[in-house]
């Protein structure tokens, strides 16, 4: 029988659906999704298989459409999304209905010589056009999916273009298709049964720093930094210690809130979201908060944290 395996990797800006459509195709959630932009801060890798395949797909962060005054945190996270280009078997860049001239310029300056690799290392491209169940809806007319086409053949014209809804699922019977058209022969490249290449506490993290993006406002959810310290499963329960980091005090009494009740929440939340994860009846969650001063733009600290 023959064997197809590859890499698949996601790239497109921040909103427009990366993560939902990963967690669609894997049929796990894998990547944590909000409603603000550059949630994802790793590279997650999400694999399908049957008894002929492997696809290995990537979901990487949002590109940040500006070439100045990244953090250090934002270079290493588009260091993920360079890499997801250079390694791939095929392309999926996600994009929405409608995108502005001065965006894609940008994205141009900031890649242009991988999309140039790409090009002659013939890597396949296709380009997703997310959100098309909002079509007739107020602000997504019929001419602007037109358009957003027509500009995408001139972009990127040795590219295929898909329009599709991964909230809604749309095409994307027609999306694995092209992809397993397009994917090489080639044996497994992780043992059968790997849902990802990440562990528990990574998923851990994952899950209290999404909680996180719901429960607080402004800048708390981009200052924060989760490391799981202890996490000890039987058959029954997990039990779990993890830290939160944050870079100023007030944050952390922010975090905290007045007597705890904030954290107990994130607690609640975290703890309902881990055992459906894991498919346990029971998880003892603690949350500590630190402070870390600019951990953002210091190396070492990020390396630690995972980055």
């Amino acid at each position: 029988m023959i064997h197809k395996s590859g890499f698949v990797n996601i790239i497109g800006f921040p909103n427009v659906g990366k993560s939902t459509l990963i967690n669609s195709l894997v049929g796990e959630k894998i990547s944590i999704i909000t409603n603000r932009p550059q949630t994802t801060r790793h590279r997650i890798l999400g694999i399908i298989e049957k008894s002929n395949y492997q696809i290995i797909f990537s979901d990487t962060p949002g590109i940040i459409l500006q070439i100045t005054s990244l953090s250090l945190m934002q270079k290493m996270m588009m260091q993920y999304v360079e890499k997801s280009l250079e390694d791939a078997d095929i392309v999926l860049f996600m994009t929405d209905i409608g995108i502005s001239t001065v965006q894609l310029n940008l994205f141009q300056k900031c890649f242009s010589v991988t999309l140039n690799s790409i090009q002659k290392k013939n890597i396949p491209v296709i380009i997703l056009i997310n959100k098309i169940d909002r079509i007739g809806v107020k602000y997504t007319s019929d001419k602007l999916f037109s358009d957003t086409i027509d500009f995408w053949h001139k972009f990127l014209p040795y590219s295929e273009i898909l329009p599709i809804s991964a909230l809604k699922k749309m095409n994307q019977d027609l999306l694995m298709n092209k992809i397993l058209e397009l994917l090489s022969e080639h044996p497994p490249y992780y043992p059968k049964g790997i849902l990802s290449d990440r562990t528990e506490r990574f998923f851990v993290n994952e899950i209290i720093r999404e909680k996180i993006f719901f429960l607080y406002k402004k800048e708390i959810p981009y200052s924060v930094e989760i490391i799981t310290e202890i996490f000890k499963e039987d058959e029954i329960c997990i039990n779990i210690f993890s830290s939160i980091y944050v870079e100023r005090d007030s944050q952390k009494g922010i975090l905290i809130g007045k007597k705890g009740k904030t954290i107990k929440r994130l607690e609640f939340f975290s703890v309902r979201e881990i055992e459906s994860f894991f498919n346990k009846k029971k998880v003892f969650l603690k949350l500590n908060v630190k402070v870390c001063k600019n951990w953002k733009s210091n190396y070492k600290k990020l390396k630690n944290f995972g980055y």
